[in-house]
């Protein structure tokens, strides 16, 4: 009775085991891999049945049972010991001819796990039927075993062992049954040195050969990765795989081991060895923009980590000794053990990782914006726009990106031309249409351009109060305004003097030599000038010079002061006419122009003409009837009291003419989004119609597209386009989009809800 019942209860336990190798067997065809790590293990000995061996002792009354699941391995009649078949080495099989080696050929090599026979070893004795090696059945199914295979599976697998074996449509067991013999070689013989050096490497390069084959797998890869590996710590003077440090995988031996003798050796930790220790970290998982832009995130994470920490952290070795575990594809390579180092395993320490990880976060948050726009479509980390996104430890990247020729056309032009470039010109490297107007957008674009390349620009509407045209000029200047430029008080006065002495020297549309000299000594003997500030200055004084005159708006401005800040007015605008020590009648008349265009009265000139020049040895006084006049025994030289305003005695009107004479252009400067539309809300910067979509559907998470519709129908909008509308909208506030249609659901992403409203 009792033996019934032991027989009933391993018949149960016999299908329990089964169903669940069932479940295992069919999730791992549907990986297209045999099973790993927690997978069942059954013994097979005979198929699908229960074999009962009984045996007992003084000492165990149970019986034991040895339950099998599978295809029965044939009892081989071939005696001859497994021999390993050489790279190269010529073998005959069935008729066939076989020059590529690399395998176990014979009768008899036992499985290192005690059960049957290694998987990989090809025996010609058995029944062999020809077939493609498409051909596959059951056979070929969880842990394949050449001596499970039947005639016609055998026959498959020696088709492709015969050719190139790089048909990426092989059935992937196949190709396992031959990696399970390379891994043996590996693991096994070679530790027992029955492998050269030259032999090692050969199979180092051809396991990395399969692995382009055949690592779309996701479990090809991870075995072929993790035998790599081992190769690497078993011979490390043979053969080496760099890229395996860089981004290992989660269990990385090769990573856990550099890691650990780096410790040991109590040397710092070097930048890509820290980076990948944060992709190794279970508890970590890099986040979306460190994924996208992978090189940008090395780079900036090597550039802060050096930064912070010079040759990198040095970590105290810990009491947890590294341990060597290899988990084989083979199933007949179970239980095989590595010699063992004693070293620390620091691999999972919060400490030192957790200064990585608030790194990573930093570089993480400096690449949002760039990520943000390469995810939409038709973008391109080489467009202007991506460049400019770029954060400023990574604007060396921009020559490299897209700013390369840029920088080249800029260092021509500054050397050869002063900086003075067109407009036009300038905008072809933006990689879009020029507009028909230099508006906010297209300024700023055009400053963060330069900026990015290490240019500064004029005119710069952030510190100039000016803007060019987009017909106009601009100058382009080394080095730039810097990150944290503040101008100072005498930067704006300067700016001031340099505009109305500019207006002057071009009333003849002539710029004499000696106005430019005159001007350009205003700005060098200014001794409260930074020297960023003179090089910005002379920039914004060739613009000047270059750009015609544009007196609009000054007038009004200038009516608004009293007797003694127009008299400071009169005094530039006539020393500069007297730059040259010579005054013609026609400089006289526009001189004239100029006071009446400035609201000041234009009889004046020639008086403040002679009480310029009274002060002054070297100049007659003049009246516009007589003749050029010229210096009589000396050239004349300006007096830079009379241009510099901050030293001569209107210094106490300083701060109403850096009001008054405020950047004209800035008064009539148009936004995009007050010219696009009437209905444009300045705010919102959407028109009212969309933003009050916008506000309706943000109400819940998802919409029905017929609820959508009913939406628009009150408004008179159209579904698609008023979705894309919003959506650029969100892009242009937040760089993502708020609305995602799929089918006939509409949903609503409430994270970027937050950002535009925030």
């Amino acid at each position: 009775m009792e033996f019934w019942l032991l027989i009933g209860g391993a018949v149960i336990l016999y299908y329990v085991i089964k169903a669940m190798a069932t479940s295992s067997k069919q999730q791992a065809q549907e990986n297209n891999r045999p099973s790993s790590e927690n997978e069942i293990r059954v013994s097979m000995t005979t198929s699908n049945q229960v074999v009962a061996n009984s045996s007992r002792d003084d000492d165990d009354d149970l019986a034991t049972f040895r339950i099998s699941y599978g295809y029965e391995e044939e009892k081989s009649k071939n005696k001859t010991l497994g021999k390993w078949i050489k790279y190269g080495e010529s073998i005959t099989l069935k008729g066939q001819t076989f020059t590529g080696g690399n395998f176990y050929f014979g009768g008899k090599l036992s499985s290192l796990d005690g059960y049957g026979t290694e998987a990989s070893l090809v025996d010609d004795s058995l029944k062999i039927e020809n077939n493609p090696s498409s051909y596959e059945d059951e056979s070929l199914g969880y842990w394949p075993k050449f001596i499970s295979l039947t005639p016609k599976g055998r026959g498959a697998f020696l088709s492709w062992l015969s050719g190139n074996r790089s048909d990426p449509e092989t059935p992937l067991g196949y190709v396992f049954i031959y990696f399970y013999g390379l891994e043996r070689r590996i693991t096994v013989d070679s530790i027992k040195q029955a492998v050269d050096d030259v032999e090692f490497k050969s199979l180092f390069d051809e396991i990395l050969r399969l692995k382009g084959i055949y690592g779309s797998s996701r479990s090809f890869s991870n075995y072929s990765t993790r035998l790599l590996e081992i190769m690497c710590l078993l011979r490390p003077h043979v053969v080496s795989h760099p890229e395996l440090e860089k981004t290992p995988q989660r269990d990385s031996l090769l990573f856990k081991h550099r890691l650990a003798a780096t410790v040991n050796e109590k040397k710092p930790v070097p930048t890509e060895l820290a980076l990948a220790w944060i992709r190794f970290y279970p508890d970590y998982n890099l986040k979306k923009p460190a994924r996208r832009c992978g090189y940008e995130f090395s780079q900036m994470f090597t550039r802060l980590y050096n930064k912070k920490y010079g040759d990198g952290i040095v970590v105290k070795p810990n009491k947890t000794r590294l341990k060597i575990e290899y988990h084989p594809a083979s199933s007949s390579l179970r239980g095989i053990s590595f010699p063992q180092q004693d070293l620390p395993d620091p691999s999972n320490l919060k400490g030192p990782v957790n200064k990585l990880i608030a790194i990573a976060d930093e570089c993480t948050a400096e690449l949002d914006a760039y990520s943000r726009y390469l995810a939409k479509p038709d973008t391109s980390s080489t467009d202007i726009e991506a460049v400019l996104l770029l954060p400023d430890d990574l604007s060396d990247l921009g020559a490299t990106l897209g700013l390369g020729k840029f920088k080249k056309w800029a260092d021509d032009a500054i050397s050869t031309k002063n900086g003075l470039v067109s407009v036009e010109e300038f905008w072809t490297y933006t990689k879009s249409p020029l507009p028909a107007k230099i508006n906010k957008k297209e300024a700023e674009l055009i400053q963060n351009l330069a900026q990015k390349a290490g240019y500064g620009i004029a005119p710069d509407t952030r510190y100039h109060h000016a803007k060019t045209s987009a017909d106009g000029k601009l100058v382009l200047f080394p080095e730039g305004h810097g990150k944290y430029f503040e101008p100072s008080k005498a930067f704006s006065e300067m700016g001031m003097a340099l505009r109305l002495g500019a207006m002057v020297a071009t009333i003849d549309s002539h710029v004499d030599q000696a106005e430019l000299h005159s001007l350009t000594q205003l700005i060098d003997h200014d001794t409260i000038l930074s020297p960023t500030e003179k090089r910005s200055l002379h920039a914004y004084l060739v613009w000047r010079l270059n750009t015609p005159l544009n007196v609009t708006g000054l007038k009004a401005r200038v009516e608004l002061l009293g007797k003694t800040e127009k008299a400071a007015v009169s005094r530039i605008l006539v020393g500069v006419a007297m730059a040259d020590g010579k005054i013609d009648p026609e400089e006289i008349k526009q001189l004239e122009k100029l006071y009446t265009l400035l609201g000041l009265d234009k009889a004046l000139v020639t008086g403040d003409i002679h009480g310029v020049s009274s002060s002054k040895s070297g100049v007659r006084p003049v009246s516009p009837q007589s003749e050029t006049i010229s210096p009589a025994s000396t050239s004349f030289h300006l007096d830079e009291s009379i241009l510099a305003i901050h030293e001569s005695e209107t210094k106490d009107v300083q701060s109403m003419l850096g009001a008054i004479f405020v950047e004209d252009e800035t008064a009539g400067e148009s936004d995009d989004s007050a010219t696009d539309s009437t209905a444009v809300e300045e705010e919102s910067g959407i028109d009212k119609q969309h933003y009050a979509l916008f506000e309706s559907l943000i109400r819940k998470d998802k919409w029905t597209r017929e609820e959508v519709e009913a939406m628009c129908r009150d408004t008179g909008l159209l579904v698609s386009g008023a979705l894309e509308t919003i959506n650029d909208w969100s892009f242009d506030k937040v760089d993502a989009a708020v609305l995602e249609e799929d089918g006939d659901a509409i949903y609503v992403d409430q994270e970027i809800v937050e950002e535009i409203e925030g």
